[in-house]
């Protein structure tokens, strides 16, 4: 059976059964009886028509509101019969429906759609026919309590004029809240019901009114695919012995560059190839099973159609995880796909866990483990990177190095054929090298498992997430309002912060800010102070924290006559702390040492310095040092310059406090930060009033 627009009045009579008020209404079929149902309705009234064809009937000239007399009635069937068979040749009209028209109130809108990754989500927001020019909303994917309802309609920018603005009214909040949880549980129980738009829905200072329903049903509704497999066994990746099958003496084969990525692996490592006896200064085999020993991993980088013999093999010898290098699987087309569900299957049949196909590989670099054909391998740190796509993770470790940014650990997860995000969410989040994760996504197979995964993980480590494809280019055209809100990028970023996720823009983006939480973990609050020697920095300052949400704290007197008593009559007197540009070293300290003694007035500070002829860099990079040893908030480094700024910022780097070249990328960062620990409750959201 197709996708069904259902009727407005099939839908006031399903809205009727879940309890959301709706207003009186009547459907005819002559000018006469619309004549009649306006009477029994009692004047004002609406007319719309009743048709499958017409999705936006305002576009299509379907709807005519301010219907006063018998006389309107009329002339308003014959025009809306008229309008819309000119607008919408073929349109069949099923009728035309005469409700009561309410008085204005604020509108808003209450939508659901069936997302096939995470199943079905509500939308909330301004609603109208400007809803999609507002695009003020919020998403949550189902089920959602009544308290999450209620954070979801406060995070709306119209929220102001539902608590009441200026002149106008409070409006009944609550009955909002009741109507969005009545609609989520229809929603999430009806099974049959695949999409709806309740816009707009009519909010007052006491009730509300849902003034237009559009609901889509379908018999074979979009399938959420459900994965009931185990998460990925922590053992699997305590690795002492490795073979790669497709091992190569050519050093321009994939299997050369892989074998001598493991060269410094200190386990056992096994090259498979039935053509030498060496390789790279290793006994080379002629297969898996004359290896003699256990094997851990076996990594596998040979054409796709010798993939599944491979597999087999493994699983005789008993290997329990399988790195599948090769390309020309399901995202080569059919004949790759069948050879994907081939490897599956026996992948199934002996208990193997596969990784890949087509991907990378993995490194793992505390262990000296870098399964992949990657030119250069990253030093040891504390944060994951997780990938769906090989070639970010060549750019973001050829980018580390002279960054100097260690990874703990660098997945990639090509196909995800078995072993997908989740997997790799559980094991870093229970490694104990790992600091903080990045995620780079394109596709999430198995939304509601990995939301369950990631909502365990980040209580206890943070977790940062690009999303790539916000585009709407090549996207089909949304056939309903909520169609067009909530798309699937805005699915992910709301599953995203659902599961305590932080969303960022760029991978460069995601870095600072895992960096950051991976050196001084969450702060306490958004009260910062700026303590630096450039005054043109210090206003960027004040305007880069008013546009990340970050509150400026104000100096009471005594605080101000603290500081006067270290700085020169100049400074700002006020925060930003502007110090001027002659401050040396001792200058940078004593204002430390005030704020280390008054420190439970602010819970972020940002650290700003330029190089001067009077200042000593390495010595002010010292004193930021023992500031961070002396506090428990969150400190951050903005060391803002060229060559002579290079040790001082090694200095921060060595004592794990991050720092930023450029000043807005820090308050960017702390914003994330920020914005994500509040909208999550689990942080005091304090700003500088």
């Amino acid at each position: 059976m197709a996708r069904i627009l259902l009727t407005e009045a099939e839908g006031y009579d399903l809205l009727k059964s879940t309890g959301i008020p709706v207003p009186g209404f009547g459907v005819v079929k002559t000018a006469a009886d619309a004549v009649k149902a306006a009477e029994t309705i009692g004047y004002p009234v609406v007319m719309k028509v009743i048709s499958h064809q017409v999705v936006h009937k305002t576009d299509a000239g379907g709807v005519i509101t301010n219907i006063r007399s018998a006389a309107d009635a009329m002339a308003a069937f014959g025009k809306i019969s008229l309008d819309v068979k000119a607008r919408v040749p073929g349109a069949v009209i099923d009728g035309i429906i005469v409700e009561q028209q309410l008085p204005p109130g604020l509108e808003l809108i209450i939508g659901g759609k069936t997302d096939p990754a995470f199943g079905k989500v509500i939308t909330i927001g301004a609603g109208g026919t400007l809803v999609e020019l507002l695009h003020d909303v919020s998403i949550r994917v189902l089920p959602v309590d009544e308290a999450g309802i209620r954070t979801m309609v406060r995070e709306l920018r119209i929220y102001r004029l539902i608590r009441g603005y200026r002149n106008q009214p409070a409006r009944d909040e609550q009955a909002f809240v009741s109507a969005i949880a009545s609609a989520a549980r229809w929603f999430f129980l009806s099974p049959r019901v695949v999409e709806f738009d309740l816009n707009p829905l009519v909010l007052y200072e006491k009730g509300g009114c849902a003034v237009d329903a559009r609901v889509y049903i379908d018999d074979a509704p979009v399938q959420v695919v459900v994965d009931n497999r185990p998460i990925l066994p922590e053992q699997l990746l305590t690795i002492r012995s490795i073979a790669v099958v497709g091992s190569s003496q050519d050093p321009n084969k994939v299997g050369y560059a892989i074998t001598r990525n493991l060269l410094p692996f200190s386990g056992s490592l096994y090259p498979v190839n039935p053509k030498t006896t060496e390789i790279l200064g290793h006994t080379a085999y002629p297969s898996l099973a004359a290896v003699p020993g256990t094997i851990d991993v076996a990594v596998v980088a040979i054409p796709a159609k010798g993939v599944p013999q491979v597999v087999k093999e493994a699983g005789e010898k008993k290997i329990p995880l399988v790195i599948i290098i090769s390309s020309g699987f399901r995202e080569a087309g059919e004949a790759g796909r069948q050879i994907e569900e081939q490897v599956l299957a026996i992948a199934h049949q002996y208990g193997i866990r596969i990784m890949g196909p087509n991907c990378l590989g993995l490194m793992l670099p505390h262990q000296g483990i870098n399964t992949t054909f990657d030119q250069v391998s990253p030093k040891p740190g504390k944060i994951a990177f997780i990938s769906q796509s090989g070639a970010i993770i060549t750019t973001i470790v050829d980018w580390s190095l002279p960054e100097e940014i260690g990874l703990s650990a660098v997945v990639s997860l090509g196909n995800q054929a078995d072993l997908t995000f989740e997997d790799f969410v559980q094991f870093t989040g229970n490694d104990p090298l790992t600091k903080a994760i990045i995620l780079y996504v394109e596709q999430i197979r198995y939304g509601r498992r990995f939301m369950e995964t990631a909502s365990r993980i980040t209580p206890q480590k943070p977790v940062v997430a690009i999303k790539a494809g916000a585009s709407a280019i090549g996207q089909k055209a949304a056939s309903s309002h909520t169609g067009s809100l909530a798309g699937s990028y805005a699915v992910y970023l709301a599953a995203f912060r659902q599961a305590g996720i932080i969303p960022v823009n760029s991978i460069r983006e995601a870095f600072q800010t895992a960096e950051l939480l991976a050196s001084e973990g969450y702060p306490k609050g958004t009260r910062a102070v700026v303590i630096t020697n450039a005054g043109g920095f210090a206003v960027l300052s004040s305007d880069y924290a008013e546009q990340n949400g970050i509150g400026m704290i104000e100096f009471s007197q005594e605080l101000i006559q603290e500081l006067d008593a270290v700085l020169p009559p100049d400074w700002s007197r006020e925060n930003p702390i502007d110090m001027v540009g002659d401050s040396n070293a001792d200058r940078f300290a004593w204002t430390f040492n005030i704020m280390i003694k008054n420190q439970e007035l602010w819970d972020i500070a940002f650290v700003v310095t330029v190089p001067t002829a009077i200042s000593d860099p390495i010595r002010v990079a010292n004193e930021i040092v023992r500031f961070s040893k002396h506090t428990h908030k969150m400190i951050v480094g903005c060391l803002i310059g060229g060559d002579s700024m290079k040790t001082p910022r090694r200095i921060l780097r060595d004592a794990q406090i991050p720092n930023f070249q450029d000043l807005e990328d820090a308050f960017r960062a702390v914003g994330n930060i920020c914005r994500h620990r509040c909208s999550t409750d689990s942080m005091e959201c304090r700003h500088g009033e």
